[in-house]
């Protein structure tokens, strides 16, 4: 059997895993549903696949306003910053810092050096950090608000401003996520464990032939398993810390 490409051969993949059909499992299937959900859940937080950098634009609404926030779809999971709703790098009128730079000194990039280009952005970056700085925002994912704090009666509607986060993979779009080993190594380790404790409740009974269910020791092996495989997406899988809100 190839490589599992949806959530039906993926269930399957995880079972044979275990043994199944030569081994009866005894999961129920909505049992077994919840322990992929679970894995997904935990694959997505820690794993470096799980989710990827995005960048959600907005228009800003009059609701926007009078919320003093802005929505965001559950699948981001973490906001790391906004492009700024004002900037010095925003050339507006002849002026302007950057437009009378880019009038007087443009031309020579072309036949001479770029250095002092750059040396001069990057201080003009370092200006408006320090002068400015980043934009304070709050984000909790479980509330699905971003809060801006900003004087909000100088935004006005049909602004648009660009956030930056995280958001998770979603299966239906990238059916190469249930490829993922260690996303089926957890997954399986997870319906061991609930194997076992539906097993270990009958611990002690002899079925026909003299055989002695051990569900115990089935649940003991999938919780090591598991500690085993979050230790090993926390310490190799996981991206560094950054600075994230949300």
């Amino acid at each position: 059997m190839a490589l599992p490409q949806n959530r039906d051969q993926f269930r399957d993949w995880c079972l044979k895993q275990l043994g199944h059909p030569v081994i009866e499992i005894n999961v129920d299937d909505d049992q077994v549903e919840d322990r992929i959900d679970e894995a997904l859940q935990y694959f997505r937080d820690f794993h470096f696949d799980g989710v990827e950098r995005w960048y959600l634009p907005h228009q800003i609404t009059a609701d926007d306003i009078d919320h003093k926030y802005i929505p965001i779809p559950d699948s981001i999971i973490g906001v790391t910053r906004i492009f700024p709703l004002s900037s010095t790098s925003s050339v507006r009128n002849m002026f302007d810092l950057q437009y009378q730079m880019r009038l007087n000194d443009l031309t020579l990039l072309t036949t001479g050096s770029i250095v002092y280009f750059t040396q001069m952005q990057q201080h003009l970056r370092l200006l408006d950090i320090t002068f400015n700085g980043e934009q304070p925002v709050r984000y909790n994912r479980h509330t699905g608000k971003l809060y801006i704090d900003v004087n909000w009666n100088k935004i006005a509607v049909g602004d648009w401003i660009i956030v930056e986060g995280f958001i998770q993979l979603e299966t239906s779009s990238y059916p190469k996520v249930w490829t993922d080993r260690m996303l089926i190594r957890y997954a399986t380790a997870l319906i061991k464990k609930q194997w076992g404790n539906n097993m270990k409740k009958f611990a002690g009974m002899q079925l026909p032939g003299g055989i002695t269910m051990n569900g115990q020791q089935i649940y003991e092996e999938a919780v090591t398993e598991i500690k085993e495989i979050e230790d090993l997406i926390r310490n190799t899988y996981e991206e560094p810390p950054q600075f994230m809100i949300g």
